[in-house]
């Protein structure tokens, strides 16, 4: 090699260099791959993926032929440019050469394709999976051995592969991943995806209608009440109970309240015949179990009893795949009945509101770890039954207590703070509106 001519070595160089960029631009591009896209194209057989795929089923061994590769051709173009400075400069030519070839490696051989293959890692691994498959099988004998010394000193290290710990992903980077891919999914999708995340923290006592809201036929109405309401009702499932709600006897739907309303002589009894069974639902349970007990009772509607059987209220299987895909039965007029704009920027919050639909609707963010209802949120920060006109500061938000009766909280007046200023001046917003 001495002897080979300047242009042949020069030739030599560009060519090694080129194998060094493409061995660094492999291995990025490799690792830089998106697992769960790899997976999808592999799954619908896209050549390049399934290459791809199977060299990454064991990460060590493609690591090794890439590293083997890149520092054999690396460690060869150090030893041309050192004859090649030898030659042209003599013994002063080896430093020269070391620092020349350090700066062309980093910029041409190193950051430069290493870069370009982490913004665009499917353009480098595919095509670049064909060459290194076949560097695998004819290096296979070098490659084994050095895998297994790094896999003896990865053990040895305490740092050997847990089963089952491969890209999982948590709720939380999942949610992530949802929110990066806007581009991709069209927004009412992507809150869909974002909702389902959300099932499991809500739990069926969030979204149930309380007791008080619960519309069904008390048996200890007179007949002909009960016949009106029954043709009046805007529901498909009434529970029936007797005198106190607590005392539920079952649900009638309305294909059978239609079968009673033609009888020529109705009573009770008939009624109480044609009820289902009642089915009862713990007032904590997530609501992705409950969607599945519906599914397996083959029910649409439970009642709602706490830990000492007392009914709190009712949840539909419409209530769940709303939380999941938003009002389809009502209009947004209609949802935020219960909270009313007014000119100068506060709103008129029903008590009974609830603090879910209140944060929904406002994008606020009240605490929802309590009490359900603001009623109950700020009796409970009161810790008595308020007299009208008290005013209560929350986290960045204020409440005035408008009208107060029956024991609850009627009506309050609410507005937000700004989240980015000092105390002092969340204290002057807070009066602004005194």
């Amino acid at each position: 090699m001495n002897d080979a001519p300047l242009e042949l070595l020069f030739f030599g160089m560009f060519i090694l260099l080129l194998f060094s960029a493409y061995f660094s631009s492999s291995e990025t591009a490799m690792m830089s791959l998106n697992r769960y896209r790899l997976r999808h194209q592999a799954k619908h057989k896209h050549k390049g993926a399934m290459r791809a795929s199977a060299l990454l089923e064991k990460p060590d061994r493609l690591i090794g032929v890439i590293l083997i590769g890149n520092n054999f051709v690396n460690i060869l173009a150090s030893s041309i440019s050192t004859i090649i400075a030898i030659r042209m400069w003599g013994e002063a030519g080896i430093l020269i050469s070391s620092a020349i070839l350090t700066v062309v490696v980093l910029i041409v051989a190193d950051v430069t394709p290493k870069t370009i293959a982490a913004l665009h890692p499917e353009k480098i691994a595919y095509p670049s999976s064909l060459l290194l498959g076949w560097l695998l099988w004819l290096l296979n004998p070098l490659v084994w051995l050095v895998s297994n010394i790094s896999n003896a000193l990865v053990k040895s290290l305490g740092f050997a592969k847990k089963p089952g710990t491969d890209h999982q992903l948590s709720s939380e980077e999942l949610r992530t991943i949802v929110d990066e891919s806007s581009v991709h999914i069209p927004a009412q999708r992507q809150n869909m995806l974002l909702n389902v995340l959300d099932l499991e923290k809500v739990t069926v006592n969030e979204i149930m209608v309380p007791r008080n809201e619960v519309v069904g036929i008390n048996l200890d109405d007179d007949i002909d009440d009960i016949m009106q309401q029954i043709i009046n009702s805007q529901h498909t499932r009434l529970p029936v109970y007797n005198n106190d709600i607590n005392n539920v006897i079952g649900i009638l739907h309305i294909r059978s309240a239609a079968r009673f309303i033609k009888m020529a002589e109705s009573n009770k009894t008939e009624l109480v015949q044609l009820t289902g069974d009642a089915y009862f639902v713990p007032e904590s349970t997530p609501l992705p179990t409950q969607l599945i007990n519906f599914q397996k009772q083959k029910r649409r509607i439970g009642i709602v009893v706490d830990e000492y059987g007392e009914v709190k209220g009712i949840v539909t299987l419409e209530d769940i795949l709303e939380e999941i895909v938003g009002n389809f039965t009502t209009n947004l007029s209609e949802e935020t009945a219960e909270i009313h704009p007014q000119e100068d920027g506060t709103y008129l919050i029903d008590g009974s509101a609830s603090i879910r639909n209140i944060n929904r609707f406002l994008d606020w963010d009240l605490a929802t770890d309590g009490p359900r209802t603001l009623n109950g949120l700020l009796t409970e920060m009161l810790e008595s039954i308020p007299e009208t006109n008290v005013g209560i500061r929350l986290p960045f938000h204020c409440a005035e207590i408008i009208q107060v009766k029956d024991n609850m909280i009627k009506t309050v007046r609410m507005w937000a703070l700004e989240k980015s200023i000092s105390d002092d001046e969340a204290e002057l917003q807070a009066n602004q509106f005194d």
